[in-house]
């Protein structure tokens, strides 16, 4: 392969059309091989992503992993087989779970040929983790263009904190791919408000405004002018009324140096299924294979062979690798020597970045916690995790979060000196503000994790239903976010049904991936917070209560360390009769009951539960211990929903949960209507044992 800048500009022009038309090809012919998939997009987008790659993207194919590299989101992930393509064609490694190079190519032809296939890094979305140079996991339509928001912010975080004279660190943009279907996603208008509001020069939005969905042509239900709702945000917009007008693009493009101050947002025109002759232009390009004949017909469109498949030809191997490299080996090699000259000048900063790339939390962090006194009135876990939280932030620089405007009821404010709060212009701040917008939060803190700090979000657990694509995105790509939710029950009182989760928790717990950690006292929630922290590929969700929870005595019961174990036996008796089985604000309820029928003469054990999943992660041995197969008699207690809990109390069980929607009254009328009263726990109870 030649040295690009030695070819002529005719050849190169060339060699660029080539390129284009292979990721056309390419794209039709794993969809049609695989019997699915989007063919449509791809063909339509290929001079777009191709010239991004080629003229503008800093990305090196030897070092994918290259912390100051442009990220490339492509939101519309149905058109994953554009992202495959230009892996392909660009030459991209493969790096293994360690961030070691494997000497294989990150998406190999034959990669393409087992598209949507099992076990194969070509699957029918984008999976982080699954296939190098994927950097989030997209398909649900709006997450990605929210998760670029996320990486756009941590970008300028990250330069705020290691960059200095002697070199830049970070200085990354963010380019996303965004389709109609985005634009009408809600999360995406969320997202695009709080960018423009902070004014992320460092971010662009390249909008495929090919005008077809599944249905139809978008004028069925989408007619809004997407420029001027943009304008609005506070964006720049750049109009490019043909995709392969590759010149007016790269002319839209020319300026973005990440340095400005608002996000930009190029709408590009374009045809889907641009090259089939009978389907471009219709629903039938968007999401179904075209057919043998119509891409034989297409093929001859291009000037290809209609004969040939998965065809690379000579002049296009290596090509797209040879531009990246030879645009982006000098810039590479100054970064190196800027993480160098931060090592001599300030060790400490250098080793919190390699700490935040390895997923490592900085020395000594967990000694930040001391043990919360015994108190029969306690604190609202709340305000103890905001206590919590505190401490641990003062330890770990880069954790930082913030509330969908929720702060000072969800007690996720960071109050340290230095915190600041995460604004235009003052981007080293670590309060983030993400107004009421719960979806976007929890997709930017996606986009954030993926960028190397360590995010939380807070929000009440009833408004958890607002985020759950992003909560299940954050398990499938294995990134520990924390998602704070408090106001955890019909504890919330007069604010009635509206605000009084009761599905919300099961929903969380039948998420795959997810720790849901209940803390039922100050401590506890001290060591939820933990867990949630030590985690490095799994999501964590920590419900935390607004009204006062006794802290129990540790000195009597089982020390909080047990929250690790997510169940263990916090009070017993010398032969129990029956179990009584709790989480959060009903631990000390479970813990009344027992007092009163340890007082009557009958003896009985209490199981604290604040973590399902950690739980079951141990052995059979330790289950049985704290929960013995001969002992059925049992009573759940938990102000939620019933489901899930037959699995440790079986079908013959007692449950203190809700079976209906709340109401609005004071929380102990509330308690006394639906049965979490200290009487009804012990009348159960007797019930169990007979």
């Amino acid at each position: 392969m030649q040295v690009p800048s030695t070819l002529s500009p005719a050849d190169r022009e060339a060699r660029d059309r080539l390129s284009t038309d292979t990721i056309r090809t390419l794209s039709m012919d794993a969809v049609q091989k695989a019997n699915s998939g989007h063919p449509g997009t791809p063909m339509a987008l290929a001079p777009v992503g191709y010239t991004l790659w080629s003229r503008f993207l800093r990305y090196h194919p030897k070092h994918p992993d290259w912390p100051n590299r442009d990220r490339f989101v492509l939101s519309a992930g149905h058109a994953s087989m554009l992202l495959y393509s230009l892996l392909h064609l660009a030459g991209v490694v493969e790096i293994d779970a360690d961030g070691k190079p494997t000497g294989q190519p990150a998406v190999s032809l034959e990669d393409i040929k087992q598209f949507r296939q099992m076990s194969s890094k070509t699957p029918g979305h984008p999976e982080y983790r699954m296939t190098t140079g994927v950097e989030t996991t997209t398909g649900p339509l709006g997450q990605g263009c929210a998760n670029s928001v996320g990486m756009a912010m941590a970008g300028h975080w990250l330069g705020e904190r290691f960059n200095r004279p002697a070199g830049t660190l970070f200085d990354y943009r963010v380019f996303a791919i965004c389709g109609d279907g985005d634009m009408m996603e809600g999360v995406s208008s969320e997202a695009a408000s709080l960018a423009g509001h902070l004014k992320l020069g460092n971010l662009c939005w390249l909008y495929d405004n090919n005008t077809i969905s599944i249905e139809g042509h978008t004028e069925l239900a989408f007619s809004e002018n997407v420029i001027t709702r943009f304008q609005g945000y506070g964006w720049k917009t750049v109009h490019v009324t043909d995709a392969n007008d590759t010149a007016a693009l790269a002319n839209a493009l020319e300026g973005f140096d990440g340095k400005g101050d608002a996000p930009l947002l190029i709408v590009v025109d374009s045809v889907i299924g641009y090259g089939a002759p009978n389907k471009h232009n219709t629903a039938a390009a968007h999401g179904e294979p075209l057919g043998e004949d119509e891409i034989r017909l297409a093929k001859t469109a291009y000037g290809w062979n209609p004969d040939a498949q998965f065809s690379v030809p000579d002049d296009a191997k290596g090509w797209l690798e040879a531009l990246l490299i030879e645009r982006n080996q000098s810039t590479y090699e100054a970064w190196e020597a800027s993480l160098a000259a931060l090592q001599q000048q300030a060790p400490a900063l250098a080793e919190d970045l390699k700490r935040m790339r390895a997923g490592e939390m900085p020395e000594g962090w967990e000694a930040a916690i001391e043990p919360f006194p015994t108190d029969a009135k306690g604190v609202a876990s709340r305000q103890s995790g905001g206590k919590v939280l505190n401490a641990y932030a003062q330890r770990i620089p880069w954790l930082l979060g913030g509330s969908a405007d929720l702060s000072p009821s969800t007690k996720t404010n960071l109050t340290f000196d230095g915190a600041g709060s995460f604004q235009a212009g003052h981007y080293a701040g670590r309060n983030l503000h993400f107004g009421v917008r719960e979806h976007a939060m929890g997709a930017i803190a996606n986009g954030m994790a993926l960028c190397y700090v360590r995010p939380y979000t807070s929000t009440f657990l009833v408004f958890s239903d607002y985020m759950k694509p992003p909560i299940r995105l954050a398990a499938i790509m294995e990134v520990p976010v924390v998602f704070v939710f408090t106001h955890d029950s019909i504890g919330v009182g007069e604010d009635g049904p509206t605000h009084q989760p009761i599905e919300q928790l099961a929903q969380l717990r039948a998420t795959p991936g997810v720790l849901t950690l209940r803390p039922g006292d100050a401590n506890e929630t001290a060591q939820a917070w933990k867990v949630a922290l030590q985690q490095t590929h799994r999501p964590s969700c920590i419900i935390l209560s607004r009204q006062p929870l006794p802290t129990l005595d540790r000195e009597r019961f089982a020390s909080a360390d047990n929250v690790a174990k997510g169940g263990y036996v916090l009070a017993d008796s010398p032969a129990p009769k029956v179990l009584l089985l709790a989480t959060g604000s009903e631990l000390s309820l479970a813990v009344e009951a027992y007092e009163q029928l340890k007082a009557q003469g009958v003896d009985s054990r209490v199981v604290s539960l604040p973590c399902w999943e950690l739980f079951e992660e141990q052995d059979k041995a330790y289950k049985d211990s704290v929960l013995p197969p001969s002992l059925t008699a049992r009573v759940a207690i938990e102000q939620a929903g019933p489901m899930g809990w037959d699995r440790y109390v079986g079908n013959t069980g007692a449950k203190v949960v809700m079976s209906t929607f709340g109401a609005s009254a004071p929380i102990g009328k509330l308690q006394a209507k639906y049965g979490f009263t200290v009487e009804n726990v012990v009348k159960l109870a007797k019930e169990q044992i007979g």
